[in-house]
């Protein structure tokens, strides 16, 4: 039997085979096509089908030139910068729950809008993950994949979603993007990059526009730079505060934040971590009303089993399960958890605290006064819900997770803010370096 889903996994070793094998697909995709360009329609994504091989460097310059470009919608107001803002670490724009796109704009999401940085060592998804560094006998559930469900498999799998989406740009097909892009202003660089005929062929065209996007959202210095404080403590570069070190280790006790068991916190094997474990779980958040399709009733966004992702539409173990986003940039956003129900980070941690203990202080009531925990989880699948630490106290009791706890993780927190400035530090600072991090 499987271990119950809401045990956590590290995925580093899977991570460091990911990244070789992006690096391999990179050199892959440079590699001189021999002969005319075959069509893109059955041939492996990167097998290198243009006419003139494209360049890395090329592919993001004009990746970024489709991420901008609005003119790739239906409305011709929505580009993928429109809900992923630079200035706001690719993440939304501002602090409404869901955005609006669609053919006229209007339309609304149903989740958060994700960040896109530090994703670039997210696995595929598997709905059986095994450690291969740790006990490999152990089912640990689902984990990896892109978007809150792991619907997507790579990111040029995930670039199709928002260009399709009835609540995003809306477009009828490969074809008509294809058509957008053959009369933007950057043809001319397009057809440079990919080879003066490729768009001759749709499939082969529609293949670079999903390759261009995916390469851009690959560059480091823009989606996985490690310039935050964090970052620079652990490269003995600058200290935390007191308060900030006791954050840390309030965040990685298993007694108080227990975060670490979803977000490790720790290096492995020379990498810097992630902030995420890429498993899944049910936090079970409150119903948010201000999401328009919450106004049905019988609607529920149940994750892993639907009704977005529909290949586990009968996994009923996995309905309510999100995937663990990581905590980069946590401090800069203004909508958290899948239906962005929360708007400060103050109250997410809250949450985690009050979850159990102080269940009126997040849920609604019923007619008769009993509160109604898990409303946006249906009975039979509340079963689903993670109960371990800190979600393992009852109503009335009292979390280990306290006030000045809560303000200590607020301020570690801030320390993931990519952009902090270095300043090299003397060795007696460096006795702020926990063994565990050296």
């Amino acid at each position: 039997m499987p271990v119950p889903v809401s045990r956590r996994r590290d995925l580093r070793g899977c991570l460091f085979r990911l990244t070789a094998a992006l690096s391999l697909i990179a050199a892959c995709v440079t590699v001189a096509a021999a002969g005319t360009a075959a069509s893109a329609a059955n041939a492996p994504f990167y097998a290198a089908t243009f006419e003139k091989a494209p360049t890395v460097a090329a592919m993001t310059v004009i990746g970024r030139e489709l991420f901008f470009d609005t003119g790739l919608s239906a409305s011709g107001r929505t580009a993928c910068a429109t809900c992923h803002v630079p200035a706001k670490s690719f993440g939304p724009p501002d602090d409404a729950a869901v955005q609006r796109g669609g053919r006229d704009g209007r339309q609304s999401g149903v989740r958060a809008v994700p960040s896109l940085m530090y994703t670039q060592n997210i696995p595929p998804f598997t709905e059986h993950y095994f450690d291969d560094e740790g006990d490999d006998s152990i089912d640990q559930g689902p984990a990896g994949g892109r978007t809150w469900d792991g619907r997507s498999q790579s990111t040029h799998e995930q670039a199709r979603l928002p260009l399709f989406s009835p609540f995003e740009m809306a477009n009828d097909s490969p074809d008509t993007v294809v058509r957008k892009v053959r009369h933007a202003p950057y043809a001319a660089q397009f057809r440079d990059v990919f080879g003066a005929g490729v768009f001759e062929d749709d499939a082969l065209a529609f293949k670079a526009v999903l390759m261009a996007l995916e390469t851009f959202q690959q560059s480091p210095a823009e989606f996985y730079p490690y310039t935050s404080k964090y970052d620079a403590w652990l490269r003995h570069q600058t200290a935390l505060s007191a308060q900030e070190l006791r954050g840390l280790a309030a965040f990685n006790d298993p007694a108080k934040g227990n975060c670490a068991r979803c977000h490790p916190s720790a290096m492995r094997e020379g990498a810097f971590p992630q902030f995420t474990d890429f498993g899944y779980a049910a936090i079970g958040v409150p119903r948010n009303r201000a999401i328009p399709a919450n106004a049905d009733p019988r609607y529920y966004d149940l994750g892993l089993c639907g009704p977005l992702r529909t290949d586990l539409a009968g996994k009923t173990e996995y309905c309510g399960l999100f995937r663990t986003p990581s905590l980069r940039n946590v401090a800069t956003r203004r909508v958290f958890f899948h239906n962005g129900v929360m708007h400060r980070l103050e109250d997410v941690v809250r949450f985690y605290a009050e979850r159990d203990t102080r269940p009126d202080k997040w849920y609604p009531r019923t007619a008769d006064g009993r509160v109604r925990k898990f409303d946006d989880l249906p009975a039979v699948y509340q079963p689903n819900v993670d109960r371990a630490s800190p979600f393992d106290r009852t109503a009335g009791g009292q979390s280990d997770l306290r006030e000045g706890d809560i303000s200590d993780i607020l301020a570690f927190l801030q320390t993931l803010t990519d952009g902090y400035e270095t300043r090299r530090i003397s060795p007696s600072m460096r006795a702020t370096t926990p063994s565990q991090f050296q």
